[in-house]
């Protein structure tokens, strides 16, 4: 038997669960788990479905198309094993959290290759046993290094590039090449704290909370539609070294919990906010 998950996005309408269900059935197709959801504020339908066949038609989407409002979003996906590229730079919990859950089976992705703009985890990418691309941003402007990036990325053909604190800020250029595509790791509770040294502006502010924030990268720093995010309780006795500590903790759990969404085919991105079944 062969599975898919079927993912709609349209314009809100009556019986639309009828039609959608009724051509899946018509093709002979057993539901095993369905999900939906409608944003009244916006007037859009949203549904998750994961089907069970024999054989899935090449017809089946044009159908579902012809039941649905116009201009809809309509997609049939594999249920199964994605493959990633990670970016990296020198620090290890995210990567490291990334590369033990692929080999123990914990996180269903093929890791093709790890790219890091310095040489200091090159030592725990092969490990594993996966390639490891040293490309050094020195001496090199931002286009010069991200053209050399996409070089390699493109030789492995990504579902995903995730981003494990990789930091650098990636340009428009790069960005519209893997449209809703790219993940990233933010070590704050966004909104707040956008930008660099997020921690010592949360102990300067004297929060009493800190958090992570797993989000698409778009053209806007750190302001992509929202993933997964999470937090712990602080207190005044922590210094900024401490909420760091703790942070990294959150930050790859976080990571992982928003990778594992997006490669089941759980998270419906519609304008900069995001669906989660």
């Amino acid at each position: 038997m062969e599975r898919k998950v079927l993912i709609i996005d349209c314009a809100d309408a009556p019986g639309l669960i009828t039609k959608i269900t009724g051509v899946c059935f018509a093709h002979g197709l057993n539901i095993i788990k369905n999900s939906e959801f409608v944003d009244n504020a916006q007037g859009r339908f949203f549904m998750r479905t994961e089907l069970e066949g024999e054989c899935f038609s090449p017809s089946l989407l044009s159908e579902l198309q012809a039941v649905l409002p116009e201009r809809n979003h309509t997609r049939l996906v594999d249920a199964g094993k994605k493959r990633i590229v990670v970016m990296v730079t020198k620090e290890a919990h995210c990567l490291g959290d990334i590369l033990i859950k692929s080999y123990s089976g914990a996180l269903d992705v093929e890791i093709a290759a790890v790219i890091g703009n310095h040489q200091v985890l090159q030592p725990l990418v092969e490990k594993f046993d996966i390639p490891f691309h040293h490309i050094c941003h020195q001496d090199l402007n931002r286009l010069e290094h991200e053209e050399m990036m996409l070089k390699v990325i493109t030789n492995y053909s990504p579902d995903y590039i995730v981003l494990a604190k990789f930091m650098r800020v990636l340009t428009p250029e790069f960005v519209c090449q893997y449209p809703s595509q790219i993940i990233n790791i933010h070590h704050s509770f966004l909104p707040a704290f956008i930008g660099a040294s997020p921690y010592k502006q949360a102990w300067e502010r004297g929060v009493k909370i800190i958090g992570a924030t797993a989000h698409f990268v778009t053209d806007s720093l750190d302001e992509g539609p929202i993933i997964k995010q999470d937090v712990i309780p602080v207190d005044h006795s922590f210094s900024a070294e401490e909420l760091a500590r703790c942070g990294r903790d959150v930050e790859k759990s976080v990571l992982s919990k928003a990778l594992h969404l997006v490669v089941n085919e759980d998270v419906i991105v519609y304008g900069n906010k995001t669906v989660v079944f």
